[in-house]
């Protein structure tokens, strides 16, 4: 067994395909249309190009509150590994990106979540 695809569920596909794609550096690697949506994933330029993203609509009700409670609660949908966190933090910021706080060591992890303007917090950490 092993991941080859995981989803994030965003307002916008759209919006999320720029902010991904351009904010966050990652690859397009799928766009089809599937009735009113798309079947529109992502990969990382230096991971594995067999793990997607999936910019999944939050249109289903359930997925919307939740993604929605996970936010008020400040705890991010998902986390992405980055070299380094300090460097990545500033790249960020430097595009406009909002941090709910500056990177921060807890153990042998340093972590930072920031807002994707599509709903979710998502967490950057450096081990």
């Amino acid at each position: 067994m092993k991941i080859e695809l995981t989803s994030v569920s965003v307002e916008d596909q759209e919006v999320a395909l720029r902010f991904y794609t351009e904010i966050l550096l990652f690859e397009k690697k799928s766009d089809l249309l599937i009735g009113d949506y798309r079947w529109l994933t992502v990969v990382a330029p230096d991971g594995h190009d067999d793990v997607e993203l999936l910019l999944e609509p939050n249109s289903f009700e359930p997925a919307a509150a939740y993604q929605e409670a996970l936010y008020n609660a400040g705890i991010p949908c998902t986390a992405f590994a980055v070299d380094d966190i300090d460097a990545e933090y500033r790249r960020l910021k430097d595009l406009g990106v909002r941090f709910q706080s500056k990177p921060t060591s807890s153990g042998p992890v340093t972590v930072a979540a920031f807002d994707d303007t599509c709903g979710n917090l998502i967490q950057i950490y450096q081990r």
